[in-house]
């Protein structure tokens, strides 16, 4: 759908990163799989699923889901390496582009000023940025790790300190979608992602669909 009444007014684009600019599920499996081997406290392997079902959750309340049965101490320093062995894995490997990013990133760049906020850990944007060559074409992001704050505050924080006016946001779970709401911000779902979101006024396919939606 087209933002119609919108188009003409947005200046800025602020995105999530997984599930929206990249599938980052081949590289966590591995990572968290080699992070927990190092710990006998863990009860049962970590799944796909498992993953899949925190992706989009703020940083530091994944260690209570997964791991309930730990202290919060356990949960932290179990988490906390699992977090570092991330962004190692990434500074490595990278992760796995969607179809195009670049290209639709350079293009929307030419028109909107980019920006990123995610729930992820602090240092996992930059090493995104780092392998991929990618932090060019962003102006400024915000995460959970940096903050502990929840995705809506950070939206705002980056709004606030960047001084936006006529910003979307563009996200792939509900707590996005909540976060842009909450932002009083128009949200494009990118339903190839990793969430479900109902009643969506706009929604892409790929990422590639923003370039003719805006």
């Amino acid at each position: 759908m087209i933002l119609s009444v919108l188009k003409e007014n947005i200046e800025n684009i602020i995105f999530d990163l997984d599930g929206t600019l990249w599938d980052p599920m081949p590289m966590s499996i591995k990572a968290w799989h080699t992070a927990l081997n190092r710990f006998d406290c863990i009860e049962n392997p970590i799944s796909q699923e498992d993953i899949q079902g925190i992706m989009g959750m703020q940083h530091n309340l994944v260690g209570e889901k997964l791991f309930p049965y730990l202290s919060k101490e356990q949960q932290d320093e179990v988490i906390n390496s699992c977090y570092m062995q991330e962004v190692q894995d990434i500074k490595q490997a990278g992760g796995v582009l969607y179809p195009g990013l670049e290209a639709v990133l350079e293009t929307l760049g030419k028109k909107y000023d980019l920006f990123i906020v995610s729930n992820c850990q602090a240092g996992y944007i930059e090493a995104f940025y780092e392998y991929h060559g990618l932090g060019a074409y962003f102006k400024d992001f915000e995460c959970s790790g940096n903050t502990a704050m929840s995705k809506a505050i950070n939206i705002g924080m980056l709004i606030k300190r960047n001084t936006l006016r006529n910003s979307i946001y563009v996200g792939d779970t509900l707590g996005d979608y909540l976060a842009a709401e909450d932002n009083k911000l128009p949200f494009v779902f990118a339903d190839y992602g990793f969430g479900q979101v109902p009643d969506i006024h706009y929604a892409i396919t790929q990422i590639g669909d923003l370039e003719q939606m805006l």
